[in-house]
């Protein structure tokens, strides 16, 4: 049986770099006092002895945990399907592993999810949050205060009526929405449908929104409200053409209920574009380029936008106040 080689302590190192105990501390929990000749024997005497820090005593010392929760405001079922979420976590992971920070992931279904969140963030287990796909009367912001944590969130808030105070990265979709209306116009269309996303979160309402600035007093029968998933665009578009049957375009909210609106197009015989022109709204690309045909939507960055939340978080504590991406319209066969 092998021998259990013993940890390197505080002591062993302090030892080897000929100084206390209280300056090794010093230095791995990057405080100041330390003159940089002896910091960098104690960092010399770490590398050698491979001295890997107790996190639970360094976060007594630092009261910082290098942990970041990320709050998903989904089922799991939908974060794990939809490749919005695996692009948003992406951008997160890779800028708070630069950083040296853990992703703590957590998912919220019904209200016992929020009370079992609450509790996790009110135990000061992590340094911060960032919460995305919230929904409008979802109860994770008051949590999330009285806990008393920075916080950056993902998408414009409703919460607060818009008062502001709030650290928040989005996307324009009020002018990405506005772009892709306008294409359609200028393909000659004249009987554009809307398909919304879920009227509870924020990015549905914007997108809706610019459909309106541009379309005006358009007939409220053309606009059919979906849910962000391919199954919601499938049922919004048999809506639609139900109600008016000689539609010549659509502008579905995401990608997802784009082609699960290319799908119903087809199965009713509609040639897209030459009698039905489509555009979706994201750009993802494992579903935008592999449609029939392949989709024109609106471009938003999901990993910048995941990487800039991380971001914010840890170079300036979630400062108060929004940043908005822009969007591009990315033109495929579809319309």
């Amino acid at each position: 049986m092998t021998d259990t080689v013993p940890r390197p302590t505080l002591e062993a190192v302090a030892a080897r770099a000929g100084v206390s105990r209280a300056t090794v501390s010093r230095v791995v929990n990057g405080s100041d006092g330390v003159r940089e000749p002896l910091a960098e024997r104690v960092r010399r005497a770490v590398d050698e002895l491979g001295y890997v820090p107790n996190q639970a005593a360094r976060s007594l010392v630092t009261k910082r945990h290098d942990a970041i929760a990320v709050i998903v405001a989904e089922p799991e079922t939908r974060v794990f399907a939809d490749p919005f979420f695996a692009r948003q976590l992406r951008g997160i992971s890779k800028e708070l592993t630069a950083h040296d920070n853990q992703l703590v992931l957590l998912l919220t279904e019904d209200r016992d999810d929020h009370a079992r969140v609450g509790r996790y963030l009110a135990g000061g287990h992590v340094d911060g949050a960032l919460v995305f796909s919230l929904h409008i009367d979802d109860p994770l912001p008051q949590l999330i205060q009285r806990a008393g944590l920075p916080t950056v969130y993902g998408g414009r808030p409703d919460w607060n009526g818009g008062q502001g105070g709030v650290a928040y990265v989005d996307s324009d979709n009020r002018g990405g929405a506005r772009d892709a209306v306008r294409h359609l116009l200028g393909l000659g269309r004249e009987r554009l449908a809307h398909i919304t996303g879920a009227l509870d979160q924020t990015a549905a309402v914007d997108r809706l929104d610019g459909f309106r600035d541009v379309m005006g007093d358009a007939d409220p029968l053309l606009v059919a409200e979906g849910d962000f998933t391919p199954g919601g665009g499938e049922r919004a578009m048999r809506l639609l053409l139900e109600r008016c049957p000689s539609l010549d375009a659509v502008f579905a909210a995401n990608d997802l209920m784009a082609a699960g609106a290319l799908r119903v197009l087809r199965e009713h015989g509609r040639r897209v574009p030459d009698d039905v022109a489509v555009v979706g709204f994201d750009d993802m690309l494992p579903v935008a380029e592999q449609t029939d045909p392949p989709l024109t939507t609106v471009r938003q960055d999901i990993e910048e936008m995941g990487r800039l939340m991380a971001r914010r978080l840890l170079d300036d504590g979630a400062e108060p106040d929004g940043l908005i991406l822009p969007t591009m319209l990315v033109r495929r066969a579809s319309a």
